[in-house]
């Protein structure tokens, strides 16, 4: 009897201890699943930055070549002794650059 009592009381034991990792777990999964949710929003993010980063570099290589064509098609052409110079200033819009020119 003493020995059944034991048994009983370490039954008691195990079926708590049972219940409080089934809880555990329960509670895992929850957050195993915001993680995973949150994993997966991330990602989309990244992969919209990425592809936001690869746009603004064609952009950026399609100004360039358009800067490079302009440089090269420009009518305005200095003589080598010339004392005036060109500045190029931003004007913060898509615009072409402004030129003014210096007198030194």
């Amino acid at each position: 009897a003493e020995k059944n009592l034991k048994l009983e009381e370490k039954i008691t034991v195990l079926q708590q201890q049972n219940e409080e990792l089934r809880a555990r777990i329960e509670q895992n999964t929850v957050i195993t699943r915001q993680l995973s949710e949150e994993n997966a929003n991330l990602q989309e993010y990244v992969e919209k930055e990425v592809e936001e980063k690869k746009k603004l570099s064609r952009t950026n290589e399609e100004l360039l070549w358009k800067l490079q064509e302009g440089d090269a098609v420009s009518p305005v052409k200095l003589p080598p002794t010339s004392s005036t110079s060109f500045y190029r200033c931003s004007s913060g819009n898509t615009s072409p650059a402004k030129v003014r020119t210096l007198r030194r």
